[in-house]
């Protein structure tokens, strides 16, 4: 998780994460949201990086998933972290979330305001 470290920091003194730096945090959460909720129920998106499939419940199959998360990846990092919360980030329009079982309140944050993992996340892997 180096890689959400380095993000986090670069944000910390007002600059962008580089590209694969941003990507390496990006696709390292995706895993993490991944492996918390297993599943098949919400697609979870952060273009242009990645996207998983996740959430317990009745599994998609094809077309156009019925839960769908959908986020830039600044955004995506903030609520991973916790330092927004998804209530606020739907509300200010930079969450799209459709579907009923695409509120993913209850599984964030996924790291520790810095990006580090917590205890408990890193008994869990």
């Amino acid at each position: 998780m180096d890689a959400v470290v380095d993000a986090m920091a670069a944000i910390d003194n007002d600059e962008a994460p580089d590209r694969e730096t941003l990507k390496g945090a990006v696709r390292g959460l995706l895993q993490v949201l991944a492996e918390k909720a297993p599943g098949h129920t919400v697609e979870v998106r952060v273009p242009p990086y990645g996207a998983v499939q996740c959430v317990e419940g009745p599994r998609h199959r094809r077309g156009t998933p019925p839960n769908v998360v959908e986020c830039q990846p600044l955004v995506f990092l903030a609520l991973a972290t916790g330092r927004t919360s998804w209530h606020e980030a739907v509300a200010a329009g930079k969450v799209a979330a459709s579907g009923q079982r695409a509120d993913l309140s209850a599984l964030l944050p996924l790291t520790a305001p810095t990006g580090e993992l917590t205890d408990d996340d890193s008994e869990a892997g």
